[in-house]
């Protein structure tokens, strides 16, 4: 954890003080602190360091005053989460503080041993209210309770230059289809269609999430999963085996009394793309996936594969040809491909 805290106080020997106390979480580069000598220092301060965790802030000070401050922060800086530290502990400042958005409040003359586990708790807050966004923005897991602060965010000037901030990474693209099941979408009743590929999609989620990857989108009866950072070739293929087998040991009694063995076909490709949000603003429906050539293969390499298997390009089998075993399967011709691609099996 390196949280970012700025000290907003005109008292002359407290950046002394929070140095000595926190010296050992400063050394460890735990905490970095930064110190202003009223509001309106501080917000300067924000704009050169605008990802500031927490706020420590007197209330009577000259120029701008804490309570001042608070009202401001509440408009331009909702992630931030700004603690009172005043010897003003009467009722009305508390009110005053909290109604404007205060974390929490503490007196002066400052305990430190209480400061201390206040400072630790708004910080795993504001980590808490981080991860949440970026679990929205990267698996748009919007049927959830989010925190009022989240949803003020969602709507502000911050989130929406963070929904432009696109970039181009190195990322590895798995599609996982479910075969033949639109034959069984035609035959049985719509209950039993969704419960079947709901329970699939639940065995395709835990396969890939174990794996560190993040599920992209569901494609009618197939999903789209991305994998990022540290051996993620490796780490898709692990999600893939796990997902095949977790499926191939399924066997579906249907209505009629028919046997249903679910089988999946698995598309592997890896590669530079670009990631950001794609969509529509005026409609505010976007996506915050990959596009490019790499993911595009990875789904045609998906059409290509037959019942259980998991099928990578040439360029791919190259890369992780020591890691697992695999086993040429013969060439093939893919969309918008001028050559034929030689195709490799992934066998474990």
């Amino acid at each position: 954890m390196n949280a970012k805290i700025m000290v907003v106080d005109d008292e002359a020997d407290l950046e002394t003080l929070i140095k000595q106390k926190f010296r050992r979480q400063i050394r460890e580069k735990t905490y970095e602190f930064s110190f202003a000598q009223n509001g309106a220092e501080a917000l300067k301060i924000l704009q050169d360091i605008p990802d500031i965790d927490m706020i420590l802030s007197d209330i009577n000070m000259p120029e701008m005053d804490g309570l001042t401050l608070l009202s401001k922060l509440s408009d331009n800086h909702p992630l931030l989460k700004a603690v009172i530290v005043s010897a003003y502990g009467d009722m009305d400042n508390i009110r005053v503080a909290m109604n404007r958005g205060a974390f929490d409040f503490l007196t002066k003359p400052i305990n430190f041993e209480d400061l201390e586990v206040t400072v630790e708790k708004t910080i795993k807050h504001v980590i808490q209210l981080r991860q949440t966004l970026q679990a929205i923005k990267e698996n748009n897991i919007l049927k959830m309770y989010v925190d009022e602060t989240v949803l003020k965010f969602m709507n502000s000037h911050e989130f929406e230059k963070s929904l432009t901030a696109n970039e181009t990474i190195e990322a590895t693209v798995v599609f996982i289809d479910i075969c033949g099941f639109t034959s069984i979408s035609e035959k049985e009743s719509p209950d039993t269609v969704v419960h079947l590929i709901n329970k699939y999609f639940d065995v395709m989620v835990k396969g890939i999430i174990d794996q560190g990857g993040h599920v992209d989108k569901f494609m009618g009866d197939a999903v789209m999963a991305v994998f990022k950072g540290d051996y993620h070739i490796d780490r898709a293929i692990e999600a893939s085996l796990a997902v095949r087998l977790a499926i191939d040991k399924i066997e579906e009694v249907l209505p009629n009394h028919s046997t249903y063995l679910p089988k999946v076909s698995i598309g592997i490709n890896t590669g530079e793309m670009i990631s950001g949000n794609i969509g529509s603003a005026s409609l505010k429906r976007l996506d915050y996936t990959v596009i490019g050539d790499a993911v595009n293969t990875a789904q045609r390499l998906q059409s290509a594969a037959k019942p259980s298997q998991i099928i990578i390009s040439e360029a791919t089998y190259e890369k992780v040809k020591e890691s697992f075993n695999c086993k040429e399967v013969g060439e093939a011709t893919l969309k918008n491909k001028a050559q034929t691609v030689k195709l490799y099996e992934v066998v474990a």
